[in-house]
């Protein structure tokens, strides 16, 4: 049974001509790390809360969301509470932002677990303070403030706080952003750690591409509320077969580039409040043809590698290095 089961998911919002979230399959095995990718307004940060049925007000979804086999979307409120303290956890982005100045750190650890009754306080006392330790910290910070930590002693006790009911599924969203450069290899280096120790599946949503390929089994390419493509890492970032996922690999700076301009994608991602036809990316796509702007591509797998899917039309033309997008 996986982690994370997202079987053709749709969410729509008021004001928007189509769906926020178009058909969106998408999966995380126990033990998996899985990236979620792409441009800022793909839709990787709604696709990642509706795994805890975190959804804006006035959401409507089609589809199924499931964790650990059990349906999110169809979940009530204490159905939910109970899944966000136990079987699902998220790691937000500032930390500064998701942890009360005001509490000490003991009390945001356990609040959670102590309330909903997974734990009793004694139990929940003993678990923050392991955690703390299997994160790099010492147990006795339960009794400090938020604002007598760093920023990156703040990521760790969120990862310590997503780890206390003890999930099947972690959900990351770009939770190194807020960090020094130091403090994000410590950060990403721990989750890895973690992920090994306690066999959590993890969802790790980014928009480095770099960090993706460092961390993750998998790669799921977003864009416009759709998966663009999908594939084992490795296989993904050396051989794109989505113009999409060669322009950002070739937008990317790197150390032996070339010298002069960096490459860019023309042009801007589709208006919500327009509908659209045919491939989302083919307003910005030099491969385009009429068929590309008339039909939405299906995914279709690489010859011979079932597992690398690509929203293609001309997916077959991309063989070769990112470069040549």
């Amino acid at each position: 049974m996986n982690a994370l089961d997202i079987q053709d998911l749709r969410l729509h919002l008021p004001g928007t001509a189509r769906p926020v979230i178009d058909g969106v399959d998408l999966t995380v095995a126990p033990g998996e790390t899985v990236a979620l990718v792409g441009e800022s307004g793909s839709g990787k940060t709604l696709t990642s809360r509706s795994a805890l049925g975190l959804l804006p007000p006035g959401a409507t979804t089609e589809g199924r969301v499931l964790v650990d086999g059990r349906s999110v979307l169809t979940m009530d409120s204490d159905s939910l509470r109970t899944l966000r303290t136990g079987q699902a956890a998220m790691i937000f982005q500032d930390p500064r932002v998701a942890i009360n100045p005001l509490r000490r750190i003991g009390d945001f650890l356990t609040e959670g677990v102590r309330l909903t009754g997974v734990m009793s306080a004694a139990d929940a006392e003993r678990r923050a303070a392991e955690l703390l330790e299997a994160v790099g910290l010492d147990a006795q910070l339960t009794r400090r403030y938020p604002g007598q930590l760093s920023g990156g002693m703040l990521q760790r006790v969120m990862i310590a706080a997503a780890l206390m009911g003890d999930p099947v599924l972690l959900l990351a969203d770009e939770p190194t952003t807020a960090l020094d450069v130091t403090s994000q290899a410590e950060v990403i280096a721990l989750l890895g750690r973690l992920r090994q120790r306690f066999g959590t599946g993890l969802l790790f949503v980014t928009h480095d591409l770099g960090l993706a390929a460092a961390i993750s089994d998998r790669v799921y390419v977003m864009y416009a509320g759709r998966i663009a493509e999908t594939g084992p890492a490795a296989t993904l970032f050396d051989r794109p077969r989505h113009p999409y996922t060669a322009a950002l690999l070739a937008s990317t700076p790197r150390l032996d580039a070339p010298p002069g301009r960096l490459a860019a994608i023309d042009g801007q991602p589709p208006d919500l409040r327009q509908e659209l036809s045919g491939c989302a990316f083919a307003a910005r796509c030099r491969l385009a043809t009429d068929l590309c702007r008339e039909q939405a591509p299906a995914a279709r797998p690489a010859p011979g590698q079932p597992e690398h899917l690509a929203a293609c039309h001309h997916g077959d033309r991309l063989e070769g290095s990112a470069t040549d997008a």
